[in-house]
């Protein structure tokens, strides 16, 4: 079973801790953005993930921010200053800890300050181990609950197929297995069979389902775009061998 507030393991839709750290980020950002509205600001956030940019996505369409960084910047700063001269006079970025190592959090602070001199102010903040406090979220109680018993079930199946004359012999392929959550449904799946589908070097999935979300976030932001289910949902700056 996997525990990570990133979800970035393969195998599992959606791992244990993810939702509630998701549910802080949404406080906090919420708190931030009355600021933002009263005092006509533009605020980078910066939300945990290490490679695996799901919290960031996520938590953007949730909270209506006007991008979620990605390579395309030069543009987005451009529609946030279109944007803040209309009657919509709040901005909101929200980052990725680990999106790209020159394009920091200071760094974009400095160039949206810069570019919106005159239109809007700029604020940073980094949300740090908040993502990480606090109570499990209801889905995350249950989450748990389900897959650590059907955990105990698969187990104390497998130790009855394996026992011969006092002694258990697992050594097959499936008595290593993840136990994940595809499309709603709990499925065990071999450890050896899941290698391919994982990019270890990033510790992230090669294909993730959530970052075809990305179309969606950039209509809701008012860029001029399509919804187009084609994406791959490979991220762009992880090159696989």
């Amino acid at each position: 079973m996997v525990g990570s507030i990133d979800n970035d393991f393969c195998g599992t839709d959606m791992t244990i801790g993810n939702d509630s750290a998701l549910h802080r980020i949404i406080e906090v950002v919420d708190a931030i953005m009355t600021t933002a509205q009263s005092h006509q600001r533009t605020f980078v956030l910066e939300v945990m993930g290490q490679h695996c940019g799901y919290l960031t996505l996520v938590s953007a369409l949730a909270c209506g921010a006007d991008w979620v960084f990605l390579p395309e910047l030069q543009a987005n700063v451009e529609h946030l200053t279109e944007k803040m001269k209309t009657s919509i006079q709040r901005g909101l970025v929200l980052r990725n800890e680990n999106c790209n190592e020159n394009y920091t959090t200071d760094f974009m602070y400095q160039l949206y300050s810069e570019e919106g001199r005159g239109i809007f102010d700029c604020r940073k903040n980094v949300l740090g181990h908040m993502q990480q406090g606090g109570a499990p979220s209801p889905f995350d109680r249950n989450f748990g609950t389900k897959i650590s018993a059907k955990a105990i079930q698969w187990i104390s199946r497998k130790l009855k197929e394996c026992y011969r004359k006092g002694r258990v012999f697992a050594n097959t392929e499936d008595s290593v297995c993840l136990l994940g959550m595809r499309r709603r449904a709990f499925v065990f799946q071999p450890v050896m069979q899941l290698r391919d589908e994982m990019d270890f070097n990033h510790r992230i999935p090669k294909e993730q389902w959530w970052l075809k979300l990305r179309p969606v976030m950039k209509t809701l932001a008012k860029y001029k775009t399509s919804y187009d289910i084609s994406d791959s949902g490979q991220l762009e700056h992880v090159h696989v061998r």
